[in-house]
């Protein structure tokens, strides 16, 4: 078994800017092509085998069209019985598990394919791969077998997920169960991303929780391969990557609301409104299949995914108008053309193409704008995002009480309102308000809402606030004392939950906490929102990583940015934009997150947690 190979790079194209779906491709280009250099010459036609991950690894990554020009001919589940023997050659690309493995045993044992190179997403067991050998021993037809160290899923340029789903309520589980088989897992991903991007950043992450955990995890990972892997080293391009990128680690907790608000930009409005899923989506009701947004591919979505709703509809119109000029020119310029204007027909005729792909672009989006407008109106979407925007930017005294309930009690989805109600809960102090919570509470249960999500961070919030009154009564507590009491009652620093939302009332509303935050750590100088945030270096020995920031030397032109528990498009675009301030000393940002949710993913792994406290209705 041999590990992927690295491609060689030199120092000029390790001087631009790091792209994360460029180097996946480039894996799964080099990994569709047998694990060696490309040669057209050899005409070798193959069919590709995935399970569920791996497809969905493949899915927004590169096309059927791209496939066949790799001279893939065939794409097929490991697990469709109706597969049948073809004579060629067969790559597969699937997970190391008993199942996948006793599969592909059997597809050896009867010949199915003439021969098999084996690619796994992430380092096959050792008792797996023996398990492997000694049943495929005498077949002679299993050619390679690599570990491809592929576990995520990039959506765009800068946007991945490890694809784990209920992270966030799996970690905060009053159980604590299976918690550092969680983090490892975790680890294992974000080492994945590492290799494949072939850098070794230097690590930063908030004091406690799951982000600290996931940091050291990764950390120990890291230093590991780096000691013991001279031969099979995946990061000996790093070498060449001056300076290192910086990599943020954070809890969901860290800003909470941030998941839950109502955002009125157009790539969040899509992922809240119509589940944008691996960059496809399907439009309730619509008789056209299922629609994919991809900036790689679509120039409209690329340059207007950023930007708040009512400037999308007006650019779509502008297009739609430019558009129709076009045509209108082409119509004039092909109308009665004779004798020597044939290069003028030639002309308009090469302008079809673009003309066609750009009408099918302005519908998609006509058709989702369309869609969208539909649903800010009959839910009132305008009004909540207004007042929750208030509520962030102010605390719950900008709104008043009795307009808040009002809001409750008209339009909008349960979850609509379940949101608003909570976005009110963060922004509130529970111990000050405990009549108007009641009022909301009951406000919920009259619209016949779940309330289990709601109850949650209440009782959060007040242990927090239990917690904060005893460390002021008695001074001579300690920090730590606190948040082990805490933990053990739901295995984190219950704090945690409201800190993002506290940090976030006292900044700019254009500039989310964890923006902030990136820029104060990716400049390198003494913070005192961040000078307390562990660092850790793989490279260093092990008595030069600490929590000490005395070790941060100069400013990280590049950084990745992790979130543990579910990441969101909300985050994503606030990041890139901070990346493309001309002052500001980061000039790329890659964002990437244990699952990328929607509120309402995020709001129901919040009921669970309730109904496991026996809150809610």
């Amino acid at each position: 078994m041999g590990n992927r190979k690295i491609l060689e790079v030199t120092n000029k194209a390790m001087a631009r800017l790091l792209n994360l779906r460029l180097k996946e491709l480039e894996c799964v280009s080099w990994m569709l092509n047998l694990n060696q250099p490309l040669d057209r010459s050899v005409e070798c036609f193959k069919v590709l085998i995935y399970d569920d991950f791996c497809k969905d690894v493949l899915a927004p990554l590169i096309s059927v069209k791209d496939l066949r020009r790799q001279r893939v001919t065939l794409q097929l589940p490991i697990h469709d019985n109706e597969r049948k023997h073809v004579p060629t050659v067969a790559v597969y690309f699937v997970q190391p598990t008993e199942t996948n493995i006793q599969r592909i045993i059997a597809d050896v044992s009867t010949s199915l394919y003439d021969t098999f190179h084996l690619n796994f997403s992430s380092s096959i067991p050792r008792p797996l791969l023996e398990n492997l050998a000694s049943a495929t021993l005498h077949s002679g037809s299993i050619e390679s077998v690599y570990d491809q160290y592929l576990e995520f899923v990039t959506l765009e340029d800068n946007l991945f997920s490890l694809s784990q789903h209920s992270v966030y309520a799996q970690l905060n589980d009053p159980s604590g169960r299976n918690i550092e088989e969680i983090i490892e897992k975790i680890a294992n991903g974000l080492f994945h991303v590492l290799a494949t991007l072939g850098v070794v950043p230097v690590i930063r992450c908030p004091v406690g929780g799951p982000a600290e955990m996931v940091a050291f995890s990764l950390d120990t990972k890291l230093r590991h391969h780096l000691l013991t892997s001279k031969k099979n080293n995946l990061f000996l391009s790093s070498s060449f990557q001056q300076p290192r990128p910086l990599l943020c680690i954070f809890d969901r907790n860290f800003d909470l609301a941030v998941g839950i608000r109502h955002d009125f930009r157009y790539r969040p409005l899509v992922h809240d409104l119509l589940g944008l899923k691996l960059n496809g989506l399907i439009i309730p009701g619509a008789q056209e299949n299922k629609i994919f947004l991809d900036s790689s591919d679509d120039p409209f979505w690329s340059a207007n995914a950023s930007l708040e709703f009512p400037q999308v509809a007006s650019e779509i119109e502008t297009q739609l108008n430019k558009y129709k000029e076009d045509v209108e020119e082409v119509s004039i310029r092909t109308s009665g053309l004779i004798g020597n204007n044939t290069k003028h027909l030639m002309d308009a005729v090469n302008l079809l193409p673009e003309l066609t792909d750009r009408k099918q672009v302005i519908d998609k989006h006509t058709n989702v704008a369309t869609f969208l407008l539909g649903e800010i109106k009959e839910r009132s979407l305008d009004v909540y995002t207004t007042k929750e925007n208030a509520m962030m930017m102010g605390g719950a005294s900008r709104i008043n009480l009795s307009d808040l309930l009002s809001v409750l009690k008209t339009k909008g989805t349960k979850m609509d309102k379940v949101r608003f109600a909570i976005m009110y809960l963060l922004s509130t102090d529970t111990l000050h308000q405990p009549d108007d919570l009641e009022a909301v509470e009951l406000a919920l249960r009259e619209a016949q809402a779940d309330t289990s999500a709601f109850q949650y961070l209440k009782k959060i919030k007040s242990l927090n606030n239990v917690s904060l009154a005893a460390l002021s009564a008695n001074s001579a507590a300690s920090r730590s004392n606190i948040v082990d009491w805490a933990e053990m009652l739901y295995d984190q620093s219950i704090n945690a939950v409201t800190a993002g939302v506290k940090d976030l009332l006292t900044g700019d509303h254009q500039q989310l906490a964890v923006a902030r935050t990136v820029e104060a750590l990716t400049e390198g100088k003494p913070n005192p929102e961040t000078d307390s945030y562990l660092f850790l270096d793989p490279r260093a020995s092990k008595s030069g990583s600490s929590g000490s920031t005395s070790h941060v030397k100069g400013s990280f032109r590049e950084a990745i940015v992790f979130m543990v528990g579910g990441g969101n498009y909300i985050e994503y675009t606030s990041l890139q934009e901070l990346s493309q301030q001309r002052q500001g000393t980061v000039k790329n940002i890659i964002y990437g997150a244990t699952e990328i949710l929607n509120a309402t993913q995020l709001v129901e792994q919040l009921a669970i947690l309730g109904q496991k406290m026996g809150l809610g209705s």
